[in-house]
């Protein structure tokens, strides 16, 4: 696990559009969990499974024979949703700044002017302003290939040999 971290706004879901092509490449399989601090809508309104959820179901599911969605309501955490990802070789995690998770952190100007996670947890800072860390690599802001050879060689790290 690896999260994907920053303010909002900050430019993590480009981030991670742009580092998930190398990760393919590399022959992973990559899952993505987005927390979302607001409450969101499953489905747009009037599709099916929103009337349907809209209408008081507890949960639905919607399939096409080569991918398939479960929205379901009640409590969850990160973990839960991990959990449902067993055969992934990485998972992204979107947010999660004050959580324990390694990270790549996005500081964008005009946005944030400093980052605001843990350093100790951080991979690399990526970012367009002068900004540094000791002992952390910074990366320019959507350098998707370089973010994605800093978990690659986190990965390289973890794997036994």
């Amino acid at each position: 696990m690896v999260a994907v971290s920053g303010v909002k706004n900050s430019g993590k879901t480009t981030l991670i559009e742009a580092m998930l092509p190398h990760f393919t490449a590399a022959g992973l399989t990559v899952a993505t969990v987005k927390h979302d601090g607001h409450a969101f809508l499953p489905d747009p309104e009037g599709t099916d499974t929103g009337r349907h959820m809209a209408a008081g179901a507890w949960g639905t599911a919607i399939f096409d024979g080569e991918k398939y969605k479960v929205v379901r309501r009640g409590k969850v955490d990160e973990h839960d949703l991990i959990d449902r990802f067993p055969d992934a070789d990485l998972i992204l995690l979107e947010g999660f700044k004050h959580s324990h998770w390694p990270k790549l952190e996005v500081v964008r100007g005009g946005n944030s002017d400093a980052p605001v996670c843990d350093p100790s947890t951080l991979l690399a800072l990526v970012t367009d302003l002068p900004l540094s860390l000791p002992n952390v690599p910074t990366l320019p802001l959507g350098d998707g290939e370089g973010a994605a050879r800093i978990i690659l060689g986190q990965l390289l790290e973890e794997v036994p040999l």
